[in-house]
């Protein structure tokens, strides 16, 4: 381990639990990433240890059964396994997002039946937002539920669900007109629904599709999905929370804690590319001596080393505030923002360094360049990002009167 990408102030069961994740990321999933990925095949077995580490219910409340950790905590683990293979954090991060809602927004009825289950990996989460022609405007959402007695009748098209055929629950975000006249604003007449379902793929379950894997340049491994519904009955007691329009509340609570996490997974991505980088410098030869000790590549090594530090200290500030019980929309999406960046441009360094070696598949940092990309989308975009911090900062700092 080296000096870089360090957390100060960690208490030692932090310690303890991020260093037991690094292990198990150099000894069970480094060596067997790329060739995983290369057939994108789902990592059962990395899964399966990951749930026996207790990562799937690190931020879950001790009550039910959770490890009841801290942001900061979750934010360094994911950064360690993301080091070592990113589609393995989407896995987890997409049902820590679902957990999280729960937590903070679910009926008791709604914790008790789902979170003990969740925190043992037993029920898998993942969430929906977007749809094929959305975007990044989740206001303009067309799926619908329409109530029908004791349940809501749900109809739509959902996109980019990251563990759509793996997760055996899915929080669904939909339009709920009941109660809420013409006029009303476009967010506060949306949903988020609590919807089981079989892991697979077909319908799932009466009503409920998934087609099959989306194919994709990278982040392979992990399932992404479309979602169809056609006449799928909800009860009403899964609307999360018990009311209907607070879901994009709901939902942006969930982004909010999950941006902290993609820009955990850019650290993680970044550092690896770091790793290789520096190593490969050391090792490869040219005009007699190690490219390393040419002035270029020590000035290549040297903006990569300080975004992998930038990028984590904003990572790790933005996770401190949100446990504090601050508002961290701000710092959230210039972490997010900066650390996809980054990530971007360390792996290309990395790449680059590498000379031919690095388009080549058998090595690593070719599958770290068709990640990367991966991180400057999801969870919403740079160009969000950098809107969501535009507009907040002329909150902070806007002239009087």
């Amino acid at each position: 381990m080296g000096r870089l990408a360090q957390t100060e102030g960690l208490t030692d069961v932090q310690r303890e639990i991020v260093s037991t994740v690094r292990s198990f990321v150099d000894k069970e999933i480094l060596p067997v990433a790329t060739e995983l990925e290369h057939r994108d095949e789902y990592p059962t077995e990395i899964v399966e240890g990951l749930k026996d580490l207790g990562v799937f219910g690190l931020m879950i409340p001790e009550e039910y059964g959770g490890l009841g950790e801290s942001l900061l905590t979750y934010a360094l683990c994911v950064e360690e396994i993301a080091r070592g293979w990113m589609s393995v954090s989407g896995i987890i991060n997409t049902h820590f997002i679902v957990a999280y809602m729960l937590k903070q927004h679910g009926t008791r009825e709604q914790k008790d039946h789902f979170l003990p289950r969740m925190a043992t990996g037993e029920v898998r989460g993942a969430f929906s937002m977007s749809e094929p022609g959305l975007g990044s405007d989740v206001s303009a959402i067309s799926s619908k539920g329409v109530r029908d007695g004791e349940e809501y009748v749900l109809t739509g098209q959902k996109m980019w669900l990251t563990n759509g055929g793996s997760s055996t629950l899915v929080a669904v975000l939909c339009r709920t007109d009941e109660g809420h006249p013409e006029g009303t604003a476009p967010h506060r007449s949306m949903t988020t629904f609590l919807v089981e379902k079989e892991p697979g793929f077909g319908e799932v379950r009466p009503g409920l599709t998934i087609p099959g894997k989306i194919e994709k340049m990278g982040y392979k491994g992990v399932d992404t999905t479309e979602l169809i519904m056609d006449g799928l009955r909800i009860p009403a007691d899964r609307v999360l929370g018990g009311q209907t329009g607070r879901g994009f509340y709901q939902m942006m609570d969930g982004v909010e804690v999950g941006r902290v996490n993609v820009a955990a997974r850019g650290c993680g991505v970044a550092q690896r590319a770091f790793e290789l980088g520096i190593d490969y410098a050391q090792q490869r030869h040219t005009f007699g001596k190690p490219i390393a000790q040419h002035q270029a590549i020590q000035f290549k090594l040297a903006e990569m080393g300080t975004k992998v530090e930038a990028a984590h200290v904003l990572m790790v500030g933005a996770a401190r505030r949100k446990d504090s019980g601050e508002r961290n929309d701000l710092e959230a999406g210039m972490a997010k923002y900066l650390a996809s960046e980054y990530c971007k441009e360390v792996v290309e360094d990395a790449f680059r360094i590498h000379g031919g070696y690095g388009f080549s598949k058998e090595y690593e940092i070719e599958r770290l360049y068709r990640e990367a990309p991966m991180l400057l989308i999801g969870e919403g975009t740079a160009e969000i990002q950098k809107m969501i911090v535009g507009r907040r900062l002329l909150e902070e700092y806007r002239l009087p009167g």
